[in-house]
């Protein structure tokens, strides 16, 4: 997507933050913005601010856990603005930091209601319209350096949240068409409500929204800001080369169980039936 001007930038969870930093600077390249979280206070100071900005954005109170509302927002966007180009689905919430054996269920629940399911409702939502509309578009999920590594000890639902986002886009990569740009934003510690009292260690949102545009332009899947996560990363890809290396290492042949593989053999057979 070379341009954004004119293009609707619609994000959950842009009224503080990192969605916040988001619409500034898609707004910043003139294009329109929609935002959308459950706390109106919010969204009225982040409009407030917007258009102060120059910058012509909206907003609507939803909450990302429930499809009814998320298909509101949807309808909101295409009433005001005729449609979405892009969908940053950027809502999330922390953990209470706590060991996996004295977190309560609930708590796990309530927390992929928003981190996980969230992204699932408006990448399904959002998603089907624009596969119906037939333009091009692009949907962008926010995951985590998290969904890598675990950054933060006894935060386990948080972690196991940013993994399923990103399953979820990996799959979304294969299953959506290609006009259709499908990425996964990886923040590392960025300055926002879930680092309150620690901004003054952590990247600054504006600076972080920078790097991102950017990359979403150039039309990246994995969006990347913070250089010293793959010193993290790299030995964790390094283990697996080595489980595998040693215990179950590559003959001729081996593709005899590849999932891929067997599946695309078996659609040929039938194809050819």
């Amino acid at each position: 997507m070379d341009s954004f001007k004119d293009k609707t930038v619609v994000i959950t969870g842009g009224a503080t933050g990192i969605g916040f930093g988001l619409a500034k600077r898609f707004g910043s390249e003139g294009a329109k913005i929609v935002i959308g979280e459950p706390r109106q206070h919010r969204l009225d100071e982040a409009i407030s601010s917007l258009k102060d900005l120059g910058i012509d954005a909206s907003a609507m109170v939803m909450d990302v856990t429930e499809a009814a509302s998320v298909i509101a927002f949807a309808d909101f966007a295409d009433k005001t603005y005729g449609g979405t180009d892009v969908l940053i689905n950027n809502a999330g919430v922390p953990s209470n930091r706590a060991p996996i054996v004295d977190v309560p269920m609930a708590d796990v629940r309530k927390l992929f209601d928003v981190n996980f399911f969230g992204v699932w409702h408006g990448a399904a939502i959002f998603g089907k319209r624009m596969i119906e509309r037939g333009s091009p578009a692009a949907i962008y999920n926010l995951a985590s350096e998290n969904a890598f590594f675990n950054a933060v000890q006894n935060s386990a639902s948080y972690i196991a949240s940013k993994h399923a986002v990103r399953g979820l886009t990996e799959a979304m990569r294969d299953e959506f068409p290609d006009f259709i740009q499908i990425g996964m934003i990886i923040p590392g510690f960025v300055a926002s409500e879930m680092t309150k009292g620690s901004e003054q260690f952590a990247m600054d949102a504006d600076t972080f929204a920078e790097k991102v545009v950017e990359q979403i332009r150039a039309g990246e899947f994995y969006v990347v800001t913070h250089s010293y996560n793959m010193v993290r990363i790299q030995p964790i890809h390094d283990r697996i080369a080595d489980a595998y290396a040693r215990n179950a290492p590559r003959y001729e042949g081996d593709e005899e169980y590849d999932v891929p593989t067997l599946i695309a053999k078996i659609r040929g057979r039938r194809d050819g039936a």
